[in-house]
């Protein structure tokens, strides 16, 4: 039975501490849209995806209205497209898939689309090098169209080639959104380990393990969790700590769960997974770093930041997977530093370096993510700093990734504005110490040992 108390709890979350359903992302197989003529592969993608997302926009909607739920975003996540582009003949034609993609997704009303991307953690395919080639026009002439690019998973190793190539598509994305300060790159990801179920954008792809349509959820609370925390006190012990992150985030979960039930019966599409996410936003209240720093620490980014986030992430996921039976995609905590209110400060400040970011990666759900740095950071320093996260995932068997913004004409100190859920990004300075000779050697790094299960 659900209790007065627990009533009012659920309204104040909602109210005052942040609680929502961040995104129901439909995925969407686009295996049947494949077509030796580009024209006509075009017109089955924009058909397909009008077809089966037309409701999604206004049932998440209805939800918000008779649950008093809100709902963020509605969001499509696709097949990879390097799939369809087996037969395009030159980069034109993937980029005509991009457009294909930006109208369906403008006519259904959802705020992004993600699954242009690849797979190429060992080798690639024509298609694969046909779209990443395409990428920087993609989505330099797109509003909506995200990429991802996965580039290392644990069974095959590092594919050094792959991650040389980013760094130079990073660099040609960002000048060829320029007068944005290199915008376009915030909806270009470079995961290790890849997930095929992540409702998140900018890297939410329809796996090929996936069937014809799903309904996936991403729940977000932060703010909740640092109201429960304030409320246990400064002197509770760590236990107590994590035991209050746990019910909180299971309370979460549940909501998300009946979000998922609701939309997946309401849209007549088999229910996927929820996502337990702590994805903060620019908004005061709503910060993961504000949680860390209720546990103790003067400022994100100081001694005992990365084993605060672990605990966190690790609570956060024992909480979840009480709540409902089918939580995937990547459920944890993010730290994306332009999203971020107290992440922002920190790097203002001084605390939080991209050494510290990327030690913190090591614990947390996903990796680098809206990071500015100068316009002028070499391709190859770029390609380095996905390397090293690339390695983290592959060696600690999770997913990473690298969503990195080389700010055109901007240096250290400077901060670009992006507005709404992507905030600001202040100017991370980046190691000045070359990388050239490192990235140039290519070939494929091969797998750890602990890969060899079978």
């Amino acid at each position: 039975m659900i209790n007065s108390f627990e009533i009012i709890e659920t309204i104040k979350m909602l109210e005052e501490e942040h609680l929502d359903i961040r995104t129901i992302t439909m995925g969407i197989s686009l295996k049947d849209c494949a077509d030796s003529n580009i024209d006509r592969a075009c017109v089955k993608v924009y058909d397909k995806i009008t077809s089966m997302a037309s409701h999604l926009v206004k049932t998440g909607e209805d939800i918000t209205r008779d649950f008093g739920i809100p709902i963020i975003n509605k969001r499509i996540a696709v097949t990879p497209v390097s799939c369809l582009c087996n037969t395009a003949v030159t980069t034109e034609d993937c980029v005509r898939l991009a457009h294909a993609l930006d109208r369906g997704a403008r006519e259904t009303g959802v705020n992004f689309i993600g699954g242009y991307s690849a797979l190429v953690h060992k080798h690639y395919t024509k298609g694969d090098a046909m779209l990443i080639q395409s990428i920087p026009e993609a989505l330099s002439s797109t509003e909506r169209v995200c990429a991802s690019v996965n580039v290392a998973t644990t069974r095959a190793g590092i594919n050094m080639d792959a991650i040389e190539q980013m760094g130079r598509i990073i660099k040609k994305t960002a000048g060829l959104s320029a007068d944005s300060a290199g915008l376009a790159c915030a909806r270009l990801v470079v995961f290790a380990n890849a997930v095929e179920d992540n409702p998140f954008m900018a890297g939410a792809f329809h796996g090929s393990g996936e069937g014809e349509c799903v309904i996936n959820v991403g729940v977000s609370g932060p703010g909740v969790v640092k109201s429960a925390l304030e409320k246990i006190g400064p002197d509770a012990d760590f236990g107590l700590v994590a035991e209050t992150i746990k019910r909180t985030a299971f309370k979460i979960t549940r909501m998300g769960q009946l979000v998922a039930q609701e939309a997946s019966a309401r849209l007549g599409v088999p229910f996927g997974i929820v996502d337990l996410s702590l994805a903060p936003t620019p908004e005061v209240g709503d910060s993961v770093a504000h949680i860390l720093e209720e546990m103790g620490l003067e400022k994100c980014g100081a001694h005992g930041t990365t084993a605060a986030l672990a605990m966190l992430n690790d609570a956060v996921k024992k909480g979840g997977v009480m709540a409902s039976s089918y939580v995937g995609g990547l459920s944890g905590a993010f730290i994306p530093v332009s999203e971020d209110a107290g992440m922002i400060d920190a790097v203002r400040c001084g605390a939080l370096t991209i050494e510290k970011l990327e030690a913190m990666t090591c614990v947390c759900s996903v990796g680098l993510d809206m990071i500015v740095v100068p316009g002028d950071t070499p391709a190859a320093t770029l390609s380095a700093i996905i390397a090293d996260e690339a390695a983290i995932g592959v060696i600690n068997n999770k997913t990473t990734a690298v969503r990195i913004i080389p700010a055109c004409g901007k240096t250290v100190g400077d901060t670009v504005e992006f507005g709404g859920l992507l905030g600001s990004g202040p100017v991370m300075k980046v190691n000045g110490f070359s990388s050239e000779g490192f990235v140039r050697r290519m070939g494929r790094i091969p797998a750890p040992l602990h890969s060899l299960r079978n």
